[in-house]
C-alpha cells in the first residue's frame, strides 16, 4: 500500500497516495478539471496542457496530468490567473475550429462545447485562413467515422490501439497544423473493441456510424444496466427514447467505468446488441397457437401444472437471480425439477484475453448458488419422464424440437424463437433491459440492474407471472 500524504486543494484539506498523479485524485474527487488528453485508462500524454493548476511555491502553471503528489502540495484548480492560462490555452484549440455545433453529432457531449461554453470568450480574437485541407467523413472501419477538422490531436484514440488492444491501426500523420489521425495503407481499424475510440473522443471527431444522425443526446434518458453479451458483465448506460405514439426504444449502449469489472471499455459486440432487444419481439400470448390474451394463458397454464405429476423448469442463465429464485420455489411447490442445461450458450471463438469470455449468459452464476443443476444426465432423466416441459427463455430446443414430441409445453420468451411454434402455451415477457434485477458474474460479483424503460404495453415479467401462479395455487387445491 502506498503512502498516504495531506495536500490542499482550493482550500481543502485532503488525502491522497505519495507519487500518484494529482489528475487522477481531482477526478476521484469530482473536482472540476478540464483535460482533452488525459484519460485514466490511458495515463499521461501532457500535449494539450488544458490541465493546468497552479501549485504553491512553483513559478509557474504545472499540467496535473504529469505532476506527482507530494506531502503538503497546496492546488489551485480556481482563481482569476489559472482560469485565464487555461482560457488562452482554449483560445489556440478554436482557431480552426468548425463552428459546426448545431450540425455535429457530437453536441451535447462534446467536452470543447462545454469549455467554450464555460470560457466566456464568444468573439475570437484571432483571424487566420483556414489553409489546411481537412477531409470529412472518413470511414476508418468498423462503424467508425473521422471528421479531421474537428480533431483536437489528443491522441487517446492512437494510445488505445497501442496500448490497450496492441492492434495499433491508427496513428498521428504529417506534421504541425498539417497533423490528422489516420490508418496505416491497408489496415483499416478491425479489433473486437474498436467501437471505444468514439467514446473515448473528446469532441466530435470520431463517430458511430451505428449511431449518427440518428438522435439527439438531450432528448435520450439514460439508466445504469450490465451488457447480457457474456459473463463478464460489463457495466452499460442504456440511452433510450420514448417518442410520441410510440414505444419507448433503445438506441445504443456505452460503457460505464467499473474498475473491478471492466474498466472503462466494452466490446464491439456487446455495443451493437442493443438492436436485438428492439427486433423481433414477441408480444401476442399463444393458446394451442392461436392468438390469446395473457389471464387465459396464465389460468390455461395453471391448469396443465395442477393435472401433471412430472414437470420440468427449464431456465435460461440470462434469468435474473430473483426469477431464478421465484422459479424454483414455485418448482419447490409442485414437486417439479429444475434445469439450467443450456450448453449452446458457450462460443469458445468469442473469448478472448481482455474483457470476452466464452460462456455468453449474464447470470450463469447465479444457478450454482441456487443449486439449479446443468448436468446433461440429470437433463436428459429429468426430460425424458417429465409430462410438462416449462421452458423459460432457455434456446435449447431451438434445433432440438423432436425431444419435445408428445409433452405439453409452455414457452415463455420475450423473443420470438422456434421453441414458440412446438409450444401449448407460449407467454410473452419482459426483455432483459425491461426488467429489474440482480446479475452474478463470472467473477461472482453481485450487480443490480434497475429498468427504466417506459413501454405502451409493458410485458409481464416472470416474476409476476410467477406470483399469479402462487396466488391461483393457495386458493385452489393440487
Amino acid at each position: 500500500m502506498s503512502d498516504m500524504v495531506k495536500i490542499t486543494v482550493n482550500g481543502a484539506q485532503m488525502q491522497a497516495s505519495k507519487g500518484s498523479l494529482l489528475i487522477d485524485k481531482l477526478l476521484d474527487e469530482n473536482i472540476h478539471i478540464p483535460h482533452f488528453c488525459y484519460h485514466q485508462a490511458l495515463g499521461k500524454d501532457g500535449n494539450c496542457r488544458m490541465c493546468m493548476v497552479e501549485i504553491e511555491g512553483q513559478k509557474r502553471p504545472q499540467i496535473a496530468c504529469d505532476t506527482p503528489i507530494k506531502e503538503g502540495m497546496c492546488v489551485r484548480t480556481k482563481g482569476e490567473n489559472i482560469e485565464k492560462v487555461r482560457r488562452d490555452i482554449l483560445e489556440l484549440q478554436l482557431i480552426n475550429h468548425p463552428i459546426d455545433c448545431p450540425t455535429c453529432d457530437q453536441a451535447g457531449e462534446c467536452k470543447l462545447q462545454d469549455y467554450y461554453m464555460e470560457s466566456g470568450f464568444y468573439e475570437s480574437r484571432v483571424s487566420v485562413d483556414n489553409k489546411t485541407k481537412h477531409r470529412k467523413r472518413v470511414d476508418l472501419g468498423s462503424n467508425v467515422m473521422l471528421d479531421e477538422e474537428r480533431c483536437v490531436l489528443c491522441t487517446r484514440c492512437v494510445r488505445f490501439c497501442k496500448d490497450i488492444t496492441k492492434t495499433s491501426e491508427l496513428g498521428v500523420i504529417d506534421r504541425t497544423d498539417h497533423s490528422t489521425i489516420g490508418i496505416f495503407p491497408g489496415r483499416p481499424l478491425s479489433n473486437p473493441y474498436a467501437m471505444n475510440v468514439v467514446d473515448l473522443c473528446p469532441v466530435g471527431a470520431l463517430t458511430s456510424k451505428d449511431f449518427r444522425f440518428k438522435q439527439r443526446v438531450w432528448f435520450l434518458e439514460t439508466f445504469d444496466a450490465i451488457c447480457n453479451g457474456c459473463a463478464k458483465g460489463c457495466n452499460i448506460s442504456v440511452d433510450h427514447r420514448k417518442e410520441k405514439y410510440k414505444d419507448d426504444q433503445i438506441h445504443r449502449f456505452r460503457p460505464r467505468a467499473n474498475k473491478e469489472v471492466n474498466g472503462w471499455f466494452m466490446c464491439d459486440e456487446g455495443r451493437l446488441s442493443y438492436d436485438n432487444e428492439n427486433k423481433n419481439r414477441f408480444e401476442t400470448p399463444l393458446l394451442n397457437k392461436e392468438s390469446s390474451n395473457l389471464s387465459n394463458t396464465i389460468t390455461n397454464m395453471f391448469k396443465e401444472i395442477s393435472t401433471k405429476k412430472d414437470i420440468l423448469f427449464v431456465l435460461s442463465p440470462n434469468l435474473s437471480y430473483e426469477e431464478m429464485q421465484n422459479i424454483k420455489n414455485l418448482a419447490e411447490k409442485l414437486n417439479a425439477n429444475t434445469s439450467g442445461y443450456s450448453p449452446e450458450t458457450y462460443d469458445e471463438d468469442f473469448a478472448d484475453d481482455y474483457l470476452r469470455v466464452s460462456d455468453k449468459t449474464a447470470n450463469r452464476a447465479s444457478f450454482k448458488e441456487l443449486n439449479i443443476s446443468e448436468d446433461k444426465k440429470d437433463f436428459n432423466e429429468q426430460l425424458e419422464k417429465s409430462e410438462l416441459v416449462i421452458i423459460i427463455d432457455n434456446k435449447y430446443f431451438e434445433e432440438k424440437a423432436e425431444l419435445l414430441k408428445d409433452k405439453k409445453v409452455i414457452s415463455m420468451f420475450s423473443h420470438n424463437c422456434l421453441t414458440i411454434s412446438h409450444s401449448n402455451i407460449a407467454i410473452p415477457i419482459a426483455s432483459f433491459y425491461e426488467k429489474s434485477g440482480t446479475y452474478m458474474n463470472i467473477s461472482g460479483i453481485k450487480q443490480k440492474v434497475i429498468s427504466k424503460m417506459n413501454k405502451n404495453n409493458p410485458m409481464e415479467t416472470i416474476t409476476t407471472i410467477i406470483e399469479h401462479l402462487k396466488s391461483m395455487i393457495e386458493k385452489g387445491t393440487l
